[in-house]
């Protein structure tokens, strides 16, 4: 794919194709008004179009001028639009046939079929908005809960966008300044010159290291809220794991029976905790003596085990513990997870203190009914406070970078700390500058100053036709 500037008009549906109220056809480039009145049929005489203006009419075939649909038409004229080139919007009623007939028209007139996210890509390319921008609208239209949409707005408002290139400001005064030592360290005594590399180094640690180490320090929580967190339900057979996800989806999700091994392979399904994505896992109960099928789904229950972020190991109040807990016991250990001692409206036969003596004097336990609302609440408050308090402060405090980003600042910081390190031993200042370049440029890649065409391609291709 060519990323250079080129001067041909784009046109796609912007719009879900399928029944609808409303479906939006968009134009942009030199041509995009010549080519929507070979097409549009104003209600009323329009000797000029003026720009950011609605227009009322009608789409017409170019030849026969048979009326398709009625339309609303805006023209918005570079640079004031979204990709800084000429724009039309054709508002158009939202079907399959209207829309591809629309489209069908603007392309016999003159304009190609946008590639995915091209719209977005003239965007970048035409100074309107940086690559972690850009990225941002992927982040935005693939959002799957409040907090990662959150996130996204965030960045697409251009907040990171100004912490970056503050302190590309403040390596470029570094730079300076370390050249300047350089240039005319020869002229000072042995104190002053220790005096200034002390100052160059305070400025490079507080300045530099310390907030590129904080930016990076978020990244596990942006992308806890972007993909959500995976919470896996362990435990022995009969214990309640499969009413415990019916509950928490608030929907009949797994088979609920007396009889042990009903679940044998994973359940997956998701619902949301304060704004965030939580995808939950119900496993195969793990037992001494299981048939072969059974075998199958507990291998399934320990990969699931491997990949969580939070376990929830259920055990049965009514019940003692046995072989089959130390089984699920070897599993979680070393992993993060809590343990609901679940029918506590039953008799009990096992209490918190037989757990924790027995596996962990640590381990968070809640005594809880899968069957008492109250208690279902508890455990979400648990689990949000225990889990997600951290993320979602971060979340409205910090700039959260995403893979991407996060590897460019950590070239970033490597290059500072090399260059730290050249610095403290008070030699080699031609190379401290070197380093400080190439933090600079990493922090360039960030906003896509300096990227390859393959990485352009790679980050566009996620955005679909329209965008």
């Amino acid at each position: 794919m060519d990323f250079e500037l080129t001067d041909d008009t784009i046109s796609a549906i912007a719009t879900p194709i399928g029944q609808g109220g409303i479906g939006i056809v968009k134009i942009s480039g030199t041509e995009a008004l010549s080519i929507a009145k070979r097409i549009f049929r104003p209600r009323k005489s329009v000797h000029a179009y003026e720009t950011h203006k609605l227009y009322h009419g009608w789409i017409v075939e170019p030849e026969t001028q048979e009326v398709v649909d009625e339309v609303l038409l805006s023209y918005m004229a570079g640079p004031r639009t979204y990709t800084r080139e000429d724009m039309v919007e054709i508002n158009c009623h939202s079907g399959f046939m209207v829309l591809n007939r629309i489209m069908e028209f603007v392309l016999q007139s003159g304009a190609r079929l946008a590639e995915p996210g091209e719209f977005t890509r003239r965007a970048f390319l035409n100074g309107r908005i940086d690559l972690s921008q850009a990225e941002a609208v992927a982040d935005l239209i693939h959002s799957r809960s409040q907090q990662s949409l959150l996130a996204a707005a965030r960045h697409l408002s251009g907040d990171f966008r100004s912490q970056i290139d503050e302190l590309r400001d403040k390596l470029w005064q570094l730079q300076s300044e370390i050249e300047a030592f350089i240039d005319f360290g020869n002229d000072l005594d042995e104190g002053e010159a220790n005096i200034e590399s002390v100052k160059l180094l305070l400025t490079m640690e507080e300045s530099l290291i310390r907030p590129l180490g904080q930016i990076l320090a978020c990244y596990e929580t942006g992308r806890l809220l972007r993909e959500g967190l995976t919470l896996v339900l362990v435990g022995k057979p009969n214990v309640g794991k499969s009413s415990l996800l019916n509950v928490l989806l608030g929907k009949d999700r797994a088979i609920v029976t007396s009889m042990p091994g009903t679940t044998r392979d994973i359940i997956e399904d998701s619902f949301r905790l304060s704004g965030v994505l939580i995808r939950i896992l119900d496993t195969a109960g793990i037992r001494m003596k299981p048939d072969s099928i059974e075998s199958m789904g507990i291998q399934r229950t320990l990969s699931a085990v491997a990949e969580a972020d939070i376990i929830l190991w259920l055990m049965d109040q009514s019940q003692p513990l046995s072989e089959e807990d130390d089984q699920v016991f070897q599993a979680v250990s070393g992993k993060s997870y809590m343990i609901l001692l679940n029918k506590c409206d039953l008799p009990p036969r096992l209490s918190v203190e037989d757990i924790r003596t027995r596996y962990d004097r640590a381990v968070p336990v809640l005594r809880i009914s899968v069957f008492n609302r109250g208690d279902i609440e508890g455990l979400q408050n648990f689990l949000r406070d225990r889990f997600l308090a951290t993320p979602l402060a971060e979340n409205r405090s910090a700039l959260i970078p995403n893979m991407r980003q996060k590897e460019c600042c950590e070239r970033s910081l490597e290059a500072l700390q090399r260059g730290r390190k050249l610095l403290q031993t008070g030699s080699y200042n031609e190379l401290v500058s070197l380093e400080i370049e190439t933090a600079r440029k990493h922090l360039n890649a960030v906003l896509g100053l300096e990227v390859d065409q393959d990485l352009l391609d790679g980050i566009f291709s996620r955005f679909c036709i329209g965008k």
